[in-house]
C-alpha cells in the first residue's frame, strides 16, 4: 500500500483541533490589552473628566463675592456707607473704611484692595480708584456693582483706573499666560527624563544630575520667557531680570515636584502632577477671572498652587514694583523643596535596603553552612 501522505506541519501561532486552532480576537485582544494599560487608561478618562468639571465649574458663573473695597467717605456717613455696601445682596463686597485718599490707595497697589471708593459730603458724585492691572475681570465687576448701588444712590460713579495694564498687555493675561508656559515646560522636561531613563534614578547621584539638568532649564527658559513677553512682544515691558528669575523658580519647582512623583508612583505620577498643575492650578490661578469672582473651591486653591501664585508674583513684579509678593515666592518655593525632599528620601531608602538584602544573604548564606557543619560533626 502506498504511504499516506504526511500531514501537513502546523504554522507557529496556530492551534490544532485538539484544543489548537487560529488565534481568536479575545485571545488576541488579551494578550494586546495588559491590566496596567487598562488601568492607565481609566486614568487618563479620570483626569480628562475632572479637567472638564474643573474648567466649567470654575469658569461657567463668575460672580463677585466679597471684593476688598477701601471707602474712604466723611465721618459721619462713613459707617453707614462700608454697613450698605457690606449689606448688597449676595456679599459681592467686602467694604472696609479707609482714613484718606492716600491710605485707600496704598491699600490697593498693596493689592489689598481692588477699589477705592471716594465718597465727598452732600449728595455729589462718587470716585472709584482702581488698578486694572491686578485683574480686569475683578475691575469691571467692582464698577458694575458700584454702578448699581450708584443709580441706587442717584449718584454717578466716575472711573479713575491708576495702573492700567500695558498696551501690549490688554486684558493683563500675559502673566497668567507665561506662568503656564513656564509650568508647563517645567514638568514636561522632568517627564521626558524620566521616561528616557526610568522614572527613578538609579541613585542619589544620578538624581542629582538630573535636577541639576532641570535647574539649568529653567534658568534657560526663565530667561527667554521674560525676553520673550518684555523686550521682543512688549506685552510686560522692563522687570526682566526679575521676571527671568521668578520664572526660573516656577520652572525648577514644576519639574523637581513632576520628578519627585514619578519616583513615588512611576508614570502615574505624571497624570498627578498634570492633575495638580493643569487641571486645578490653572482655572484656579486668578488669570481669566480673579479669584474673587471663582466660586469657593478655587478661590480658597488658587493661591496654594503654582499657577496662581505665579501669576500674582509675575503681576506684582511688572505693574506694581514687586510688592507683596514674599508669600507668592514661598509658595512656589516649596513645591520646588518638597520634590527634592521626597526624591531624596525615597531613593536613599531605597538605596539602604538594596544595600541590607546583600548583606542579609549572606548572614543567611554563613548560617546554613555553619548548620551543616554542625549537623556533620554530629552525624
Amino acid at each position: 500500500m502506498p504511504p499516506e501522505p504526511a500531514a501537513p506541519a502546523e504554522s507557529p501561532g496556530l492551534v490544532g483541533s485538539a484544543g489548537r486552532g487560529r488565534p481568536t480576537l479575545i485571545g488576541e485582544f488579551k494578550d494586546a490589552v495588559t491590566l496596567r494599560a487598562v488601568l492607565l487608561v481609566v486614568g487618563v478618562a479620570v483626569i480628562q473628566l475632572t479637567f472638564i468639571t474643573s474648567y466649567v465649574g470654575a469658569f461657567h458663573r463668575p460672580v463677585p463675592y466679597r471684593m476688598p473695597l477701601a471707602v474712604v467717605a466723611p465721618p459721619g456717613e462713613s459707617a453707614r456707607l462700608v454697613a450698605a455696601l457690606n449689606g448688597i445682596h449676595g456679599s459681592p463686597l467686602q467694604a472696609t473704611a479707609a482714613a484718606d485718599v492716600a491710605a485707600g490707595t496704598a491699600e490697593l497697589l498693596r493689592r489689598d484692595a481692588y477699589g477705592v471708593l471716594v465718597v465727598g459730603p452732600g449728595s455729589g458724585g462718587v470716585r472709584l480708584i482702581e488698578a486694572s492691572a491686578s485683574g480686569v475681570s475683578a475691575s469691571q465687576a467692582m464698577t458694575e456693582v458700584l454702578d448699581s448701588v450708584g443709580v441706587t444712590l442717584h449718584r454717578t460713579v466716575t472711573v479713575d483706573d491708576i495702573r492700567p495694564p500695558s498696551a501690549g498687555d490688554r486684558n493683563s493675561l500675559t502673566s497668567f499666560y507665561l506662568v503656564i508656559g513656564w509650568i508647563v515646560g517645567g514638568y514636561l522636561v522632568a517627564s521626558i527624563l524620566g521616561i528616557s531613563d526610568g522614572s527613578r534614578p538609579a541613585n542619589p547621584q544620578r538624581a542629582t544630575v538630573r535636577l541639576g539638568v532641570i535647574a539649568v532649564y529653567a534658568l534657560v527658559t526663565g530667561v527667554l520667557g521674560a525676553l520673550v513677553v518684555g523686550p521682543l512682544l512688549h506685552a510686560l515691558p522692563g522687570h526682566t531680570l526679575s521676571l527671568a528669575l521668578v520664572g526660573a523658580l516656577l520652572v525648577f519647582s514644576a519639574g523637581a515636584f513632576s520628578m519627585a512623583l514619578q519616583v513615588v508612583a512611576g508614570v502615574i505620577g505624571i497624570g498627578v502632577t498634570i492633575l495638580v498643575f493643569v487641571v486645578l492650578g490653572n482655572p484656579s490661578a486668578g488669570g481669566a477671572y480673579s479669584w474673587q469672582l471663582l466660586p469657593g473651591f478655587w478661590r480658597a486653591i488658587g493661591p496654594w498652587i503654582p499657577s496662581g501664585a505665579g501669576t500674582a508674583a509675575v503681576r506684582g513684579i511688572a505693574y506694581f514694583g514687586g510688592v507683596a509678593i514674599a508669600t507668592n515666592l514661598w509658595v512656589i518655593a516649596a513645591y520646588g523643596l518638597f520634590g527634592m525632599v521626597v526624591v531624596y528620601v525615597v531613593l536613599v531608602d531605597v538605596g539602604h535596603q538594596l544595600i541590607r538584602l546583600p548583606r542579609q544573604a549572606g548572614r543567611q548564606v554563613v548560617e546554613a553552612a555553619r548548620v551543616s557543619e554542625a549537623t556533620e560533626a554530629a552525624d
